[in-house]
């Protein structure tokens, strides 16, 4: 069954076709924009030089901006593992969503409905393991929070289309808090870098982790739940 989407096309990619088989990333995003139509506008200005593949409306409905086999202009200065400079190697999806900026809300079930079709299809069709399934604040832990702590990596994980811990909810936020040792948080360091995290600011990658697999509390600080939480997800 082919993806129902519409198409507004972005200026915003490089002229050259990539191979199919270098597309091996799936990065969301939130807009960060007041409102949807500020949002569309800005990814399909030429003077904006920003672009996603992908736009997800807040009623569900998904727009194509760039086709998949361009490199479209949404990850910026980004790293994951050994890449770098992720969008000659990904596929960029927007969701809109007013962001940190302008009052994060809650992600709408369409919205998130719609996400999880899209990157079903685009799992299946370029092969992409759910491990390179990310956050932009994943791949840009020092500049950027999107999607944010709101949106829904478990529930997607569940469906084997992302990564997760597999702890009870009792079994690690028992540990909430509780300081590390040195020797812990290097392990913790250890453990961030394994799973495919930069650090260049501890802090700020930290946080990313916590928005990422523990979005109750982000507080930069490595405590012992962070510490089971890395443990298992490694």
């Amino acid at each position: 069954m082919p993806l129902k989407t519409f198409i507004n096309y972005s200026p915003n990619f490089n002229k050259k076709k990539r191979l199919k088989k270098n597309i091996r990333f799936i990065i969301i995003h939130y807009t960060g924009m007041k409102n949807e139509k500020t949002a569309i506008d800005r990814l399909t200005n030429i003077q904006s030089e920003v672009s996603s593949h992908y736009f997800i409306t807040k009623n569900g409905n998904i727009t194509l901006l760039v086709p998949e086999l361009y490199i479209a202009w949404h990850a910026g200065k980004s790293k994951w593992k050994s890449q770098s400079s992720l969008n000659k190697d990904s596929i960029g999806i927007e969701i809109t969503n007013p962001g940190h900026r302008f009052g994060y809300k809650n992600y709408t079930y369409k919205q998130i409905n719609s996400t999880a079709i899209l990157i079903k299809h685009l799992v299946k069709k370029y092969k992409i393991s759910k491990k390179n399934i990310l956050g932009h604040s994943d791949i840009a832990p020092g500049r950027k929070k999107d999607p944010g702590e709101k949106f829904p990596w478990k529930f997607l994980a569940k469906k084997k289309l992302a990564i997760w811990h597999n702890l009870e909810q009792k079994e690690h936020k028992k540990l909430r808090k509780k300081n590390c040792y040195k020797k812990e948080k290097k392990q913790f360091l250890k453990n961030i870098i394994r799973i495919g995290y930069s650090v260049k600011n501890l802090i700020k990658t930290t946080k990313a982790f916590q928005r990422r697999f523990r979005p109750e509390l982000i507080d930069g600080r490595i405590d012992q739940e962070c510490l089971k939480i890395s443990k298992n997800i490694v």
